[in-house]
């Protein structure tokens, strides 16, 4: 049932959890168009929707199993047999198909959402797994706030699911509480403790409360899951999930650390993460890691002139391998005469080292005033000092090359 060794199963959840963001709603034509490329990025498992929550979910989730073959298209039901007849409607006309159930363990949600006893709960995901296994042979279980709940008693329901079928079980951090150490014991634990384990795939659904949602990933990856359920751009339920581009990076840049593969191809990461701020209106942040603007960007006269010396002075990643046109180098009031001149030789114009001077003092002088130097500005600086001459260089828009 287990992955190859060196493999990491990708389960994109961007049009299901993703799309619990407040917000960031999509319509049906969005969600398949979004598959499709999810698709083209390579992910293993499409988390398509919650069919039962509305017709429109439901339209959508079957809308994509039946256009997007390849991936595993995924439909998400609570422990109620009414959903998982629902996802199973929704999933007809699917090439690779899975219903995901789900129902909470610990001991907070047991008593204050669910009012069941564990005995109760036991029996209702024993039923839902045997219930979805009529419909598919890919069935996972979700043990909600698994991060939360008690040990041996979380054990004893994950034993419970595989024996009634489950062929993974996932292990959610559903409110960020978890730490990287004592997230990588609880599923070293589970791969320990649990008699059948070796029947199912090891997963996780880590959420980014406290900002630890790829640590937590990585180091559960380190301890046996061989599944990372995540999103692009790390959109989610409040603070959201694990960032599908962070944690696909980590493995591809730290191969040394993690020895672990996937089937991303990572050249589309930043056209998901477009199309995502695109369908959202959730834009990312300029620092976002792998796909912020300035992910590749340098104004600092220091790191400009490593950069361009050896781009691996300050570069781990190449800005091509990610989707970018290429990285960038900014002129603004931290650059240095370095970056002027590779500016320069862009736009074919030779200046003497007195001029570059010149036109280096007068980018900082105007970046005191402005927030971002553009190749107009630098343009209108060197018409003003040197007269029409200049304008007439093809400007190669050096500063604005990165295009998705």
């Amino acid at each position: 049932m287990q992955p190859q060794e060196d493999r990491v199963l990708i389960f994109d959840t961007t049009l299901r959890d993703g799309e619990q963001s407040p917000g960031a709603s999509m319509t049906i034509q969005e969600k398949v168009q979004m598959a499709h490329q999810l698709k083209a990025l390579g992910v293993d498992i499409i988390e398509a929707g919650f069919p039962v929550i509305s017709e429109g979910d439901f339209k959508a989730v079957s809308e994509i199993a039946q256009q997007v073959k390849g991936p595993t298209i995924c439909a998400l039901a609570r422990a109620i047999d009414k959903d998982i007849e629902v996802a199973a409607r929704a999933l007809n006309g699917a090439e690779n198909k899975r219903i995901h159930t789900f129902i909470a363990t610990s001991d907070i949600h047991m008593e204050h959402k669910l009012k069941m006893s564990r005995a109760e709960v036991i029996l209702k995901a024993v039923a839902a797994v045997r219930k979805a296994k009529k419909y598919v042979d890919d069935v996972e279980f979700s043990a909600e706030d698994a991060a939360r709940s008690d040990r041996d008693f979380l054990i004893q329901v994950i034993e419970a699911v595989i024996d009634a079928g489950a062929t993974t079980v996932n292990l959610p951090d559903t409110v960020g509480y978890a730490t990287p150490t004592e997230f990588g014991e609880l599923i070293a634990e589970i791969k320990q403790r649990v008699r059948n384990i070796d029947r199912a795939i090891i997963s996780v659904h880590c959420h980014n409360d406290l900002g630890l949602a790829t640590a937590n990933s990585l180091s559960a990856i380190v301890h046996g899951a061989r599944q990372i359920e995540c999103t692009v751009n790390g959109i989610g339920e409040r603070s959201g999930n694990c960032a599908l581009e962070e944690i696909v990076m980590a493995l591809k840049t730290r191969q040394d650390k993690f020895k672990k593969q996937t089937g991303i191809n990572t050249r589309q990461l930043v056209n998901s993460s477009k199309m995502v701020e695109s369908i959202t209106g959730m834009q990312v942040q300029p620092n976002k890691a792998i796909v912020g603007r300035n992910s590749f960007a340098h104004e600092a006269g220091i790191h400009q002139h490593g950069v361009i010396a050896n781009r691996e002075t300050y570069e781990i990643m190449k800005a091509e391998d990610v989707g970018f046109d290429s990285n960038e180098i900014v002129l603004g009031k931290h650059s240095g005469r370095h970056a002027v001149r590779l500016w320069l030789e862009k736009n074919n114009i030779h200046l003497s080292e007195n001029e570059i001077s010149d036109l280096s003092a007068k980018i900082k002088s105007l970046s005191d005033t402005q927030k971002r130097i553009n190749d107009s500005d630098v343009f209108a600086i060197l018409k003003s000092s040197q007269g029409e001459a200049v304008a007439v260089a093809e400007p190669t828009h050096f500063m604005e090359t990165r295009r998705w």
